[in-house]
């Protein structure tokens, strides 16, 4: 193991972790030239798209350096907070990590949340300022703010462009003498286990988990088992990744690899579960969690005829990725669909997105809300994870809500207006610090207040320069919350209601109403359109009705005749509107709710 070096690439989202992972591959000759494309590493069609790492991908390459070629085991991680916990697992399979940080952009709060990460895990850190061959870089000020955030000198900061090439052979040189070599904690003859990073499913061969080897060797054939989830199987096959997966002899302690399962079900195989030996296991590996849902949203199909296939769909999912959940539920207005749990916003559009290009299935998604702790006026407690869930005002007597203890990053230009929007969305600011030509701002806020524009409202506040980063506080808070529900003809409609902050809540029914009020087609009778906050209307709109001329075929004669024909008309429509029927057509729920 003296020539194996496992390390990652940690930085925030869209600072060149991709790109400079190419140029890693293509110097150390992993892939060819004529083979290499942008993101190689990145392989699914959104991930190309967007520009942005959200599956883990390991990769082993061969370097030479002074006559002695050692193998190089690297991750590269996704940058976004919604999968920190497993950004922290790919952190335990590895001995070092290289910071990498935006010479155009500085240091951001992801980078400082997960560079907090990377040393309590113990890595051995090796800061890197990407894109010095940019016009708009700023070198000197980016590694003076890194200087002060590690305590380092300025001169142990390596400059490496991952467009051009730059820097990256000094990159590999410091990775091979600083990053420490893997250490066997047990001998082979005591067991084998492994800790799980990532995972996959493939039809033909089921559930392939991407892993770290602690301890001992694994070969096909072997019989191994899942700590937390207690499944046993026998090893189909092992491997490593060239980037491809490339089967090899055995998997021994140090090396990462993967592990071809063939078990078939979904949420068994879960990111930081441990395998091990059936017949002799170790004891799981520290830090495994079921990661917790924090975002909900109900998905239903446009058409109904599309339940079993969304059904299939989110199982089929489930088997790659066991964070989200899905749950069966029934709408009045929507029919049949599943409520699902995911961990953050970005998690949410992912899963929504693959729903829509891997199955075609055409959704409606209803407004992402949080779950509220609720004590009803008769001393039951529940949990309510959708406006359908919540009680009625009468019977709440107390609702408590998630909080998160977040960190954000400013130039200071820009701090007066970030201030004014965290006071608008309820935040408690704590202390400040410089880093640098930085600021940052700490507070707390509500979790639902981070769902309700807040992400797009900072970026425009700071003209894109201000970053965020949070993390849950274990206890929930009193929460100054009302249901809101939405009215048309008189009846409420679930899709469209939610929970809202009472400080906010006139304004949230007013944009509501408004933009539903453009959206409906207009019906033989006037309808009316509100939204209703404790039993009282406080936002309100009117669709007039369609008019036809029921007099136009008379010609002379009596005005009494015409009369006669709009009193009908006219009780027509008082009839129609008293029934208050109202078909919402599907496109009208999707507008709604984008």
């Amino acid at each position: 193991m003296k020539n194996f070096r496992n390390f990652v690439i940690i930085a925030h989202i869209d600072h060149g972790k991709s790109t400079l992972a190419d140029r890693l591959l293509e110097i150390t000759g992993t892939i060819e030239k004529r083979k290499m494309r942008a993101q190689v590493l990145d392989s699914m069609e959104l991930e190309r798209e967007r520009g942005i790492t959200i599956k883990m991908t390991p990769v082993r390459m061969l370097y030479t350096l002074h006559a002695t070629c050692y193998t190089l085991n690297l991750i590269d991680t996704p940058g976004h907070i919604d999968f920190s916990y497993e950004v922290s697992r790919a952190l335990r399979a590895v001995e070092g990590a290289v910071l990498l940080v935006d010479a155009t952009q500085g240091v951001q709060a992801q980078t400082i949340t997960v560079l907090h990460a990377a040393q309590a895990a113990g890595l051995t850190i090796i800061p890197v300022v990407n894109k010095v061959d940019s016009q708009l870089a700023r070198v000197p000020e980016t590694k003076k703010e890194i200087a002060l955030l590690l305590g380092c000198g300025e001169g142990e900061i390596l400059e490496v462009s991952g467009k051009t090439g730059q820097g990256v052979p000094e990159l590999l040189e410091a990775v091979i003498k600083k990053v420490p070599t893997p250490k066997e904690e047990m001998q082979k003859t005591n067991g084998f286990r492994a800790l799980i990073f990532d995972f996959k499913y493939s039809s033909h061969a089921g559930v392939v988990v991407y892993c770290r080897a602690f301890d001992g060797m694994v070969a096909k054939g072997a019989r191994l088992k899942f700590s937390a989830a207690g499944k046993e199987f026998t090893v189909i096959e092992v491997g490593t990744f060239s980037p491809e997966e490339t089967p090899a002899d055995s998997l021994s302690a140090g090396e990462i690899g993967y592990i071809v399962t063939g078990v078939k079900e979904p949420g068994v195989a879960s990111v930081g579960d441990t395998v091990t030996e059936e017949k002799n296991p170790l004891s799981a590996l520290p830090g495994y969690a079921r990661p917790s849902p924090v975002v909900w949203a109900s998905f239903f199909p446009e058409s109904g005829d599309e339940f079993d296939a969304l059904r299939h769909a989110l199982g089929r999912l489930r088997l790659s990725d066991s964070a989200f959940t899905a749950e069966e539920e029934s709408s009045g207005a929507l029919g049949r669909g599943f409520r699902c749990g995911f961990l953050g916003m970005l998690h949410l559009e992912i899963i929504s997105e693959r729903l829509r290009r891997e199955f075609k299935i055409n959704l409606v998604v209803t407004h992402p809300s949080i779950a509220y702790e609720v004590l009803t006026k008769r001393g039951k407690k529940m949990t309510a994870y959708t406006i359908m869930q919540f009680p009625e005002h009468g019977d709440v007597e107390e609702v408590r809500e998630q909080w998160v203890a977040a960190e954000l990053i400013s130039p200071p230009e820009y701090v007066a207006q970030v201030m004014l929007l965290l006071g608008k969305h309820e935040a408690e600011v704590g202390e400040t610090e410089n880093i640098g030509n930085r600021l940052v701002v700490r507070f707390g806020a509500p979790l639902r207040e981070l769902m309700r524009g807040f992400f797009d409202e900072l970026k425009s506040v700071s003209s894109g320069f201000a970053s965020l980063s949070y993390r849950l506080l274990p206890e929930l808070r009193k929460a100054d919350v009302v249901k809101m529900e939405i009215l048309v003809a008189d009846n409420p409609v679930p899709a469209f209601g939610r929970v809202v902050s009472c400080r906010s809540v006139e304004e949230e029914a007013e944009t509501a109403v408004e933009k539903l009020s453009k959206i409906l087609p207009r019906q033989q009778f006037e309808l009316k359109i509100q939204a209703r906050m404790n039993g009282r209307i406080v936002a309100s709109r009117r669709l007039t009705a369609m008019r036809k001329d029921v007099t136009g075929y008379l010609y002379g004669g009596d005005r009494t005749r015409k009369m006669k024909l709009w009193k009908q008309q006219k009780e027509g429509k008082k009839r129609l509107a008293e029934r208050g029927r109202v078909e919402i057509p599907a496109e009208a729920f999707v507008k709604m709710l984008q």
